[in-house]
């Protein structure tokens, strides 16, 4: 994580800690005064953790008297807008394996309620990193010791304390030095500490031959698979024939073979006559293009995003972003956007776009008349919030009746993710503008389109441009791409049964843990299950890495487990890996039902 520090706290961050304590839902608040006099006698064993100046977590611990090579973990919590980094394993990390302590640490104890799985989850990790240290849990305060109807508080105990266990990063060769010479804004890499050397269909393959299978796909920019032998055959030929590589907007024979294809076999079986914009490599450049051109063709300024959107992370694209932390890295003011609630925001609570068309309505509401909407038909990034068919539909007749134009980002849900090509296709609506990226290529190349109705199509030309508009490969293997998979029904009909396995799959594991509140959520291939917290949701795809699966979490607070695995992924593998997501799930959720019921 980008400019993250774990330090000893001083007296100043008790007032952050306080303030963290009193959002995190789970924790009892201590007085304000509390915090200020640990943080001022106790700081060597508390610590906090500081992301880009702002305090994101805390810990408060002690030593017993008599028994000093204890270490009483009292409170860690972190702020919920960066849970589920890991920010609270790395604060206990670090305080464990102080050097300065003396004598050193070599027990850690801590208490947590029954009804903390995400506690518990995080405190197992940690015996786990430590050379799998003994943990028990044994009786300690009972409700009956408080007076205020407070849960009971067993006693977690770990150790003694094993050596950490080796990173993986040095078994695989990616030395301290190296890493260096990076940014720390990478991110996948924290989560997955392999060299990865190989890629075959679903399985990546770490330098050292270890295979994962990969529920991952490149967040969406592989769906037919890592080197799919078909793609890979078109490019290789492409680059030993010494094709055109890069073309800007020159014509080419790849790039009239990509238009008349994606013609011929998407948008004119579909009744749809787009024009298609080649606005750069990536999906940011595709929505950047479409709110250009909406704000042109209009001649308008606002935008209308949803809440939890994630449309990339290029300024425009940030403004009609909902994730707090993405947006904090901008650093300038995110203007010309105004966010409406998403379907089902209010859980039903109300009439679908009641807000948004009062705003509308009401000529002293202060909301300017948009240029455009935009939204997805789900929210990847968002936590894999799917929006209802009818709810589409609503919102295409709204921008309809009032004159505004929409963008339908389908960045990552597009290219078959949820069934058909498109993902609107189901709810029978036809965007203004469609965004297209990630999978279009076929391959994992760089590539993006915008699609706009060609009444829309105004600009001059050059007027918009990019120099990596025309990367032949792209072309090539995104036309095979088309002819291979959307000839016919034969992979929309495969992902929509494969989905409805991952849906049964997780219904099922709603059902077996009640207890934890747990949601399936999703469309076709892909798929989320929603945890309870942050913590819990990284937990889990925690220990599917450590059992060869790759996943991500999704969600404002990384609460949701993501899946997206390839379309063309076998029966077989995908049993497999929804076998290991449900081991995962009992790890961590297994312990605090058991502790429950003893």
């Amino acid at each position: 994580m980008s400019g993250l520090v774990v330090r000893r706290p001083v007296i100043d961050d008790g007032a952050d800690a306080w303030g963290i304590a009193r959002d995190s839902g789970t924790l009892d608040l201590n007085s304000s005064y509390a915090y200020l006099l640990y943080f001022r006698d106790f700081a060597e064993t508390c610590r906090v953790a500081v992301v880009d100046g702002v305090v994101a977590g805390f810990l408060m611990g002690n030593r017993p008297p008599e028994r000093p090579e204890t270490l009483f973990v009292w409170q860690i919590a972190v702020d919920e807008r960066f849970r589920g980094r890991g920010i609270a394993g790395l604060m206990l990390d670090d305080l464990a394996a102080d050097p300065t302590l003396s004598p050193p640490v070599t027990m850690i104890e801590t208490t947590i309620t029954d009804d903390n799985p995400a506690s518990q989850a995080l405190f197992r990790a940690f015996a786990k990193r430590r050379g799998d240290s003994p943990l028990t849990v044994t009786p300690l305060l009972e409700a009956t010791h408080f007076p205020d109807g407070h849960h009971a508080e067993p006693l977690y105990t770990i150790g003694p304390l094993g050596a950490p266990t080796p990173n993986p990063t040095e078994d695989h060769q990616m030395t301290t030095t190296t890493i260096d010479l990076e940014s720390q804004v990478r991110s996948y890499s924290r989560s997955w500490p392999v060299v990865f050397d190989r890629a075959v269909g679903s399985t990546m393959f770490a330098e050292d031959g270890t295979p994962y299978l990969d529920f991952f796909a490149g967040a969406g920019a592989l769906n037919y698979g890592h080197n799919n032998p078909r793609l890979k055959k078109v490019v290789v030929d492409y680059f030993t024939d010494d094709r055109v590589t890069h073309s800007l907007d020159m014509f080419t024979t790849a790039r009239r073979d990509f238009l008349e294809t994606f013609h011929s076999h998407i948008l004119e079986p579909r009744g749809l006559d787009y024009t298609m914009i080649f606005p750069g490599p990536g999906g940011a450049n595709s929505v950047e293009a479409a709110l250009k051109l909406a704000r042109k063709v209009t001649g308008r300024e606002s935008v209308i995003n949803f809440t939890n959107a994630f449309h990339g992370m290029t300024l425009g694209a940030l403004a009609v972003t909902g994730n707090s932390l993405k947006r904090g890295g901008a650093g300038v003011p995110l203007v010309h956007a105004t966010p409406m609630p998403y379907d089902d925001y209010f859980n039903g609570d109300y009439p679908d776009f009641l807000y948004f068309e009062k705003l509308l309505d009401d000529s002293g509401s202060g909301l300017n008349k948009p240029a455009a909407v935009i939204v997805e038909s789900v929210q990847g990034e968002g936590g894999i919030n799917v929006a209802r068919a009818e709810w589409l539909r609503g919102l295409a007749a709204l921008c309809s009746k009032h004159g505004i134009l929409l963008i339908l980002d389908d960045i990552q849900m597009g290219c078959g993710r949820t069934g058909g090509f498109f993902s609107f296709e189901e709810a029978g609506i036809v965007p203004d503008m469609v965004c297209l990226s990630k999978s279009i290529s076929g391959y994992g190349i760089p590539m993006a389109l915008t699609l706009v109705r060609p009444e829309l199509d105004i600009w001059e030309p050059g007027e918009h441009n990019g120099t990596f508009r025309g990367i032949g490969p792209a072309f090539i293997t995104a036309t095979e791409a088309i002819r291979a998979f959307w000839s016919d029904e034969t992979l929309q009909k495969s992902t929509i049964s494969k989905g409805l396995k991952v849906e049964s799959h997780f219904n099922r594991l709603v059902a077996d843990y009640p207890e934890a509140g747990l949601i399936a959520k999703g469309r076709g291939l892909a798929r989320g299950l929603q945890f309870a917290s942050g913590d819990l949701a990284d937990q889990v795809c925690a220990e599917a890495f450590e059992r060869g699966l790759l996943m991500e979490t999704s969600g404002p607070n990384g609460e949701v487990m993501k899946i997206l695995p390839a379309l063309t992924i076998s029966d077989e593998d995908l049993q497999r890996g929804l076998a290991i997501i449900e081991t995962c799930v009992a790890a961590v959720l297994e312990p605090a039902r058991k502790l429950a019921l003893a």
